[in-house]
């Protein structure tokens, strides 16, 4: 607790202790920052109007005392506030001017950043029923008046933003590589598990975004194909490169949709199969040689390991080495793209990392009420993820790789064209 004592206009007089915790500190200090600056804010706006005058000499700009007090929320909490007021009587081009403060417009009773807390608090797993107490910590009493009611309005402008954000026309956006996966999470008042189909795409400057999130029955052929059919129906184009998992759905989709489109399987996904088909006391030395080949330096070094990996455990354990080996040509497919990227393109991640914070939403409010709920509360939370999405190593490269340059073992051996990337 802090101690103040005030006097009055520098004379002695009775002092009076007022004991102030640190939020009402805060808050007070706020309220005094801001009338200060929207003093100054008026004044300036007065300084650089102070010579216009009407045909009698009368100033045109001239303050006009302090408006209604109003309540504003702030991130230290609510205050009370009196813009100073302006009368402009100015007249430019047949309209009336009006002073408009910039840092406190008429209209705002609450700062953008407070406006953020309740997606973010929902999104991040806080239920509706606890958003009062929670405000009121945060923002005194008065910041309660955010309540949780407004979360449904939320969601259902979240919903309106979702289905025109899955219309967009996409011919201006292109794709240089693709990751894809199907993530799963329950669904509180139905019994089947949502299975939602992601999709994200690197663009030509190295930047990453989520290109597309539906609702996938168990992620079969026809859901994957239908999702990139649409795609392509609104303009994007084949990427060079498709990073999945082993689900053979997508693989037959991308065949079928954009048969040019190369494919790399997922080294994670890949190693956890292997893995799960070997007995607990010989999975430490296996993943060692998995690693091996995930990381090998060149297409040869991996083929060497994968040799050695199936001639010491294909005889007792057939099936991990049929697991290695099914599909082995897609798990090596990044060995034909530039070497900074392939930290990028063996796995999956990027979806699954991002996922990581629906995976928590929906664990702490046991599930999403609907089906269409979860995949607005995923979007959403994809959105929110995606801002702060790192640019892909070597940006500069993407563009080489979409423009035609061909690469061995990560090294450019052909220069890019420009009709390639036509």
């Amino acid at each position: 607790m802090l101690k103040v004592i005030e006097g009055s206009k520098g004379k002695e007089a009775p002092a009076e202790e007022i004991v102030l915790s640190l939020d009402e500190l805060a808050r007070l200090g706020a309220q005094r920052m801001i009338a200060c600056a929207l003093k100054l804010e008026a004044e300036d706006y007065l300084a650089r109007h102070t010579g216009e005058r009407d045909e009698r000499g009368h100033a045109l700009v001239v303050g006009n005392g302090r408006g209604k007090p109003r309540k504003v929320t702030l991130g230290a909490g609510t205050i009370e506030v009196r813009a100073p007021r302006v009368d402009d009587r100015r007249v430019v081009e047949g309209a009336r001017q009006r002073f408009t403060s910039k840092l406190l417009p008429p209209w705002m009773r609450k700062s953008p950043n407070v406006s953020g807390v309740l997606p973010l608090l929902y999104l991040r797993g806080l239920s509706t029923g606890d958003f009062r107490e929670a405000l009121s910590c945060l923002l005194g009493e008065e910041g309660a008046g955010l309540s949780a009611s407004t979360i449904s309005r939320l969601c259902e402008q979240w919903k309106a933003e979702y289905e025109a954000w899955k219309k967009r026309p996409l011919e201006g956006a292109d794709y240089v590589y693709l990751w894809a996966d199907g993530v799963h999470f329950g669904v509180r008042l139905e019994e089947d598990r949502l299975a939602v189909l992601v999709l994200v795409g690197v663009r030509p400057d190295g930047t990453k975004e989520v290109i597309a999130l539906e609702d996938g029955y168990r992620e079969s052929t026809e859901s994957w194909a239908a999702l990139l059919r649409d795609l392509k129906s609104r303009g994007m184009k084949a990427p060079r490169l498709a990073v999945g998992d082993g689900a053979l759905g997508f693989w037959a989709a991308v065949g079928e949709v954009w048969p040019e489109t190369k494919e790399q399987g997922c080294w994670v996904h890949k190693i956890a199969n292997v893995l799960d088909k070997l007995p607990k006391r010989l999975q430490g030395r296996a993943k060692k040689q998995l690693h091996e080949m995930m990381y090998a330096e060149s297409r040869e070094e991996c083929e060497k390991a994968k040799d050695k990996f199936v001639s010491e455990f294909s005889a007792k354990y057939p099936k991990a080495a049929e697991s290695l080996e099914r599909n082995w040509e897609r798990m090596l497919t990044f060995f034909d793209f530039p070497a900074e990227h392939w930290g990028h393109l063996r796995t999956t991640n990027p979806i699954e990392s991002a996922f990581a914070t629906v995976k928590h939403r929906t664990y702490k409010t046991k599930g999403a009420g609907s089906r269409q709920r979860g995949l607005v509360m995923a979007w959403k939370l994809l959105a929110q993820a995606e801002k702060h999405w790192r640019t892909v190593n070597a940006p500069h490269l993407v563009e080489i790789v979409r423009t035609g340059g061909i690469f061995k073992n990560g090294i450019q051996v052909v220069e890019a064209t420009r009709e390639a990337a036509a």
